[in-house]
């Protein structure tokens, strides 16, 4: 799902522009964000009438409904009113468990609420101009469909992916071919905020590196990562890069050496996507540094890159840092880790 606020004033429009080191205060911000637990509505849907609860939840969810039908569900207009009944009966009684475990775990949303809310205070701090969703809307969904979503009218949380790691289905065999193990281990409350701020970035600076050389990528996903940093200046590093608290302290103890074997292997320049593939995005581990090694190694390079940029340029925007290229970045960076 794709998609597809006013300066508050010019104190804080200013300071909104600055690359603050320490967490500003965005006690002052206001923002309107609603709730809404649509699963609670879904799974109360009368089986025998299919189409007049559907019908029902239109009312009350005009613009997701549609979204939740189409590209979660995955139906469209040509789809037989039948074949939709059916199926919506079915998915109902099946993913029944994972409505009643999310009863329980997510009785009260307010935890991840107040950190979604405290991401999206701080991006309205920095991005003053920028409009995002006023309203959250929970739901459940395929196993192998959205965990977070954002359009104009509301972010979406697929709560069927944030059931703990230890969630029952989560070891079951049908689940193992569908995740790698440490995809599973993400399927956390603490990530919904994460993810959520991910999909914010995104819409704001969609990623277009693709296909570019390798530094260009790293940089390019570090940046995004930095934003992250700005926006959840309470989340630990680590999961906001998808490791594990040791994965994470051991690149930091290693970055020298992380560095060196993008530079000895003549990698910067590649741009052949058979081979960055291997540095850049999702992966169970960088095979050539160890077995303990995790992927996406690039970007959590390329994220030490952008911190010492902007350690040598403090006054400098995060709008001015996402306009500026990112060999100028790497230039200006002089990244060298001590070993």
């Amino acid at each position: 799902m794709k998609r597809v606020l006013i300066i508050i004033s010019c104190v804080v429009a200013f300071a909104s522009c600055k690359n603050d080191k320490k967490d500003p205060d965005v006690s002052n911000i206001k923002i309107d964000l609603q709730l809404q637990r649509f699963e609670e509505d879904f799974f109360t849907i009368d089986t025998n009438n299919i189409h007049k609860g559907i019908s029902s939840l239109s009312g009350k969810y005009p613009v997701f409904i549609n979204d939740y039908m189409s590209q979660i569900l995955g139906f469209t207009a040509k789809s037989h009113p039948d074949t939709l009944a059916k199926y919506v009966k079915l998915f109902i009684r099946d993913y029944r468990f994972v409505k009643d475990s999310a009863d329980v775990m997510y009785k009260s949303f307010e935890p991840q609420l107040k950190e979604i809310k405290h991401g999206l205070l701080h991006v309205k701090y920095y991005f003053p101009e920028y409009k995002f969703p006023t309203k959250i809307i929970t739901y459940i969904g395929p196993f192998d469909g959205f965990s977070a979503t954002i359009n104009s009218d509301a972010f979406g949380v697929g709560l069927q992916l944030y059931m703990g790691s230890n969630f029952s289905f989560y070891n079951s065999e049908v689940a193992q071919n569908l995740f790698p193990e440490y995809i599973i281990t993400r399927f956390t409350p603490e990530y919904i905020p994460i993810n959520l701020m991910k999909n914010v970035v995104e819409d704001m600076y969609p990623d277009k590196s693709i296909g570019r050389p390798l530094i260009e990528q790293m940089i390019e996903k570090g940046k995004r990562l930095y934003l992250l940093d700005k926006f959840l200046p309470k989340t630990e590093d680590h999961l906001k890069i998808g490791y594990t608290k040791k994965q994470f302290q051991d690149c930091n103890t290693n970055e020298a050496v992380i560095w060196d074997f993008f530079l000895n292997n003549d990698l910067l320049n590649a741009a052949d996507q058979d081979l960055t593939k291997n540095y850049i995005g999702e992966g169970p581990k960088t095979q050539e540094l160890g077995e303990d090694a995790p992927g996406n190694i690039g970007s959590y390079t390329g994220w030490q890159i952008v911190k010492k940029y902007m350690e040598k340029n403090p006054d400098m925007t995060l709008q001015k840092l996402m306009a500026t290229s990112a060999r100028d970045i790497y230039n200006g960076s002089k990244y060298k880790p001590k070993a």
